[in-house]
C-alpha cells in the first residue's frame, strides 16, 4: 500500500471536546457536530488544522472488536490554555514516534488503511505499536465525504 514517513513529534497541546464510542456505535458525525461550531471560540488555536484523536487503552488491539469502546476527540492545536471556553476541555500529547500515513478517500474505507497498518505494515517493520494516543490531522486538503479527501495518520510507534 505504503510506506509511512516516521516522524519525531512534538508535544501538542489540543482542545475540544470529547466522546465515548465504539467502531459499532461510532458517534462521530454527533462528536463533529458538537464541536465544529464552537471551535471560532478558541482564540489561540496555532492554525485551521482539525485533529481527530484516538484514545485506546491496552488491549484495544490485540482482542480486536468492533463493539470495543475508544474515547474520541475533536480538537484543535493551541499555543497555550489561556482563555479556552468553560465548555472546551485540553488534551496533551506528549512527543514520541509516530508512523505517518497519507490517507486519501472516503471514511467507510478508512478501515482498509487501518488493516494493512496493523496487520501488514507493523509487524513487517522494525515497529511495534506504542501506548498513546492515535490522531489524524485534517488539514486543507480534507473535504468531508469526498473521495479525494486527504487527513495524515499518525500511529505511535515505538523501536
Amino acid at each position: 500500500m505504503q510506506t509511512p514517513k516516521i516522524e519525531q513529534v512534538s508535544k501538542k497541546v489540543l482542545v475540544g471536546h470529547s466522546v465515548e464510542m465504539s467502531l459499532q456505535e461510532n458517534k462521530t458525525f454527533e462528536l463533529f457536530s458538537g464541536f465544529m461550531p464552537k471551535r471560532k471560540q478558541i482564540v489561540n488555536a496555532i492554525s485551521e488544522d482539525i485533529y481527530e484523536v484516538m484514545l485506546y487503552n491496552n488491549t484495544h488491539f490485540k482482542a480486536f472488536s468492533p463493539k470495543n469502546t475508544f474515547t474520541k476527540w475533536a480538537t484543535l492545536e493551541v499555543s497555550n490554555t489561556d482563555k479556552i471556553p468553560n465548555h472546551i476541555n485540553t488534551l496533551v500529547i506528549d512527543e514520541g514516534l509516530y508512523a505517518v500515513f497519507l490517507y486519501k478517500g472516503l471514511p467507510k474505507d478508512f478501515g482498509r488503511l487501518m488493516r494493512y497498518i496493523l496487520s501488514e505494515w507493523l509487524p513487517q517493520s522494525n515497529y511495534q505499536l506504542d501506548h498513546r494516543p492515535h490522531f489524524n490531522v485534517l488539514g486543507e486538503a480534507y473535504k468531508r465525504n469526498h473521495p479525494d479527501s486527504e487527513e495524515k495518520v499518525y500511529i505511535p510507534i515505538k523501536i
